[in-house]
């Protein structure tokens, strides 16, 4: 046991040692772009060095669990790889939280220390919570650094999954690159996460934003070259509805990835006619098993090949099943997830052709109409294709008679009246769809349908 233990602590310092030595060996290689100042991978050793220097001098010990809730920056990239060297929890929080809620998290995870930016200074805000939950306890005795990231919890309380990060960081020594690549996923998101270990593993450059608006995006992607964008189909599907695509040089684009939720297929049509000269790439990824390797079948196809080295995947009466060799121990306040063999459940129903999947939806998701299931994607798609629709999310409610029916609440473009766009919304329905199928319940509705990680949200 003991040499397990420190056989896996060698692996570790060598890829901590392999990571920063990336760094030296790029002084000059663009690192991350931040408010349109360029810093290069000399300035971001300096600002690693200066959080390890910083870290013992307020004696942050390993093994203490430190809470982040900021977005992307310099000196919070450093801090992060620092934080992994000194071997503390890393307790990645959303900066959209309320204060309460972060408290909340930070007393679970029992964080010590809050880590507070200024600039490009840190400050440790003592909370003075104490680490209780078993599974850190057992990175702690090993030695070995950690990383919490919650789920969204759109559909019920927060979880908060324990990564072994000597487990998580193997996989990006094989990264390929460089790239430059744009973060628009959250911090706080494994996809986010993903984003800054990727790149920087592979001494890329990570370009940030200050503004997820289309036009914005567009506007960074022209000045700063941004070679891939990770998104979702949301702000995808906005960036049609915006046009901001047709006003800005978008030459310098090679790939755009999306996940998070299913793509409407009318949605991935138009931006491959609209965009030919861009790859779109369907991802997959969890807070549980990080995030797999994907081909899609081509830019224009919503079937998948899933996996990589390091997973294992099988699909058991149309539900997905992932076993990861980075999967993470458990949750900090669930019960265990995965089964006796190591499966975990994505929920996730699809269809199978060959090695491809096509992802169809949540399995919670699904309307029961009557005994007939009725998957909200299939319903989305229609109604996008409805003039004047901006967005539509679509929903089960409740009937004495059915079980449920079907009902969507839509933004759209330009102001009509609801009886009028209702009516239009019923009428496209009845042509393309089963009756059981058209939406019973239509609300026209100025909210937003997305959270801020644009992602429809179904309640």
């Amino acid at each position: 046991m003991l040499s397990d233990i420190i056989c896996k602590w060698e692996e570790y310092v060598l890829i901590i040692n392999w990571l920063i030595n990336n760094f030296r060996n790029r002084p000059d290689t663009e690192a991350i772009i931040f408010e349109d100042r360029v810093y290069n991978y000399s300035e971001i050793l300096n600002m690693y060095e200066y959080s390890l220097d910083y870290f013992k001098k307020a004696d942050l010990r390993p093994g203490e669990a430190v809470a982040i809730d900021c977005d992307y920056s310099p000196i919070i990239c450093a801090a992060i790889f620092a934080l992994i060297a000194n071997r503390n929890i890393i307790v990645l929080l959303s900066s959209k939280s309320s204060e309460g809620q972060k408290e909340e998290l930070m007393q679970l995870a029992g964080c010590s220390k809050r880590l507070i930016v200024k600039n490009e200074s840190l400050t440790l805000e003592n909370h003075n919570y104490v680490v209780t939950n078993i599974l850190l306890e057992k990175l702690i005795e090993e030695g070995k650094p950690g990383l919490v990231l919650f789920t969204s919890g759109s559909t019920g309380k927060q979880k908060g999954g324990v990564h072994d990060l000597t487990k998580l960081l193997q996989k990006y020594k094989t990264t390929k690159g460089p790239n430059r690549i744009l973060a628009f996923l959250h911090l706080d998101h494994v996809g986010g996460i993903n984003t800054i270990l990727h790149t920087l593993a592979s001494c890329g450059t990570v370009i940030t934003c200050k503004s997820r608006r289309p036009e914005d995006v567009c506007q960074i992607i022209q000045e700063h070259k941004v070679e891939i964008l990770p998104t979702s189909p949301t702000f995808l599907n906005l960036l049609l509805v915006s046009e901001s695509f047709r006003h800005y040089d978008l030459s310098s684009l090679k790939i755009i990835t999306y996940g998070t939720e299913v793509m409407p297929e009318t949605t991935l049509k138009r931006l491959v006619e609209l965009l030919p000269n861009v790859k779109f790439k369907q991802t997959y990824g969890l807070s549980e098993v990080g995030i797999l390797r994907t081909r899609s079948e081509s830019s224009d196809s919503l079937w998948v090949k899933i996996g990589g080295e390091g997973y294992q995947t099988k699909v058991v009466d149309g539900i997905l099943y992932i076993k990861a060799e980075s999967a993470i121990l458990g949750y900090l306040n669930a019960p265990n997830p995965f089964d006796e063999e190591g499966w975990f459940n994505t929920q996730d129903q699809v269809l199978v052709k060959g090695e491809y999947v096509k992802i169809l939806g949540r399995k919670s998701e699904i309307i029961n109409v009557g005994g007939e299931k009725v998957y909200p994607v299939e319903i989305e798609n229609i109604i996008m294709q409805v003039p004047n629709i901006k967005n539509v999310v679509v929903i089960g409610a409740p009937n004495p008679l059915l079980g449920e029916v079907v009902t969507a609440k839509v933004n759209v473009i330009n102001s009509e009246s609801a009886m009028s766009v209702k009516d239009r919304i019923r009428r496209f329905c009845a042509e393309k769809l089963e009756p059981y199928k058209i939406p019973v319940k239509v609300e026209v509705t100025n909210d937003e349908l997305f959270n801020y990680r644009f992602k429809n949200v179904r309640r």
